[in-house]
């Protein structure tokens, strides 16, 4: 999984999340809200294609709510697994409060 965890606010801008993501070379952002949440770089492509302006489009108006997510216990397979189901590509990890987000391109990684 990666850490530190990177978080976002739900009233930042899109645009500010998408530089958010390309400075720390990542694809995904955890919102900081209730129900859990997090704004990938699909979210924002879709925002773009749709000619929406991410200048002031807010990351709540794009973001992925009620999000799956696992414990640092879980075995990569039932991560995979996890990912295939519902056809995802990150997943927060908690222990209580979030500690990471693990990635396809993380299970891909160490399964191969």
């Amino acid at each position: 999984m990666s850490t530190p965890l990177e978080t976002i606010s739900p009233d930042a801008t899109v645009r500010e999340a998408a530089r958010r993501m390309r400075d720390r070379e990542i694809n995904a952002l955890v919102v900081v809200t209730t129900p859990r949440a997090i704004v990938s770089n699909t979210d924002i492509v879709d925002a773009v294609a749709d000619g929406r302006d991410t200048g002031s489009l807010l990351v709540e108006n794009v973001m992925t709510t009620d999000v799956e997510t696992v414990t640092p216990d879980l075995y990569m397979q039932e991560v995979a697994e996890m990912m295939t189901t519902y056809d995802i590509k990150h997943l927060p990890v908690v222990d209580g409060d979030y500690v990471g987000m693990i990635s396809s391109t993380d299970v891909t990684a160490y399964l191969s």
